[in-house]
């Protein structure tokens, strides 16, 4: 890679931590690249990119970001996982991780709160944006839901009861005539 291509690498990747919610740095010792372009089609689907730098080149990048202080990560065979989405990429690189040895997460970022490996998987655990959305239209629409089935209920009740005395009445009736008739 010549001075340029690195220089243009290093401004690419200083805009995008920059502009990104999370950073997960990682190990791929020993992944092939079959695993590889796994890994990164399942951070790609939840959002994310997967990005493998030369760690000059990242530390270089990574200088005047939120990120600043993941410098120190950045030593052996690593790579960076990052979405916007604060949790994507955790998700995805903690789900990867767990059924491929070769990826060991060595820590991350939200911001200028730097997470260690533990922080990263305690991250992954947490539901998705849309998750939480889910969970709160229900949250807003039960109480809704149970109000309209309230003012429901006393109308079947009174159905219900009537039905009930209908049915008795007539069986009552009917018992008192069958005594006359004999």
């Amino acid at each position: 890679m010549d001075r340029a291509a690195k220089a243009e690498l290093v401004t690419t990747m200083h805009k995008v931590f920059k502009d990104t919610g999370l950073v997960v740095v990682a190990h791929n010792n020993g992944m092939v690249a079959a695993q590889s372009a796994e890994f990164r089609k399942k951070v790609k689907e939840a959002g994310g990119t997967v990005k493998v730098v030369k760690n000059n080149l990242a530390k270089l990048a990574l200088k005047d970001t939120p990120f600043a202080e993941l410098i120190g990560l950045f030593k052996g065979p690593t790579l960076v996982a990052y979405s916007k989405d604060p949790i994507a990429a955790a998700k995805a690189a903690n789900a990867y991780a767990k059924t491929n040895d070769k990826l060991v997460i060595i820590g991350g970022a939200m911001g200028s709160t730097v997470l260690d490996a533990k922080g990263v998987k305690a991250l992954a655990d947490l539901p998705s944006l849309d998750e939480l959305r889910a969970k709160l239209v229900g949250l807003l629409n039960a109480p809704a839901t149970k109000l309209v089935r309230t003012l429901q209920e006393p109308g079947g009740q009174l159905v219900r009861v009537i039905h009930a005395k209908a049915g008795s009445g007539g069986a009552a009736a009917e018992e008192a005539a069958a005594p006359a008739a004999g």
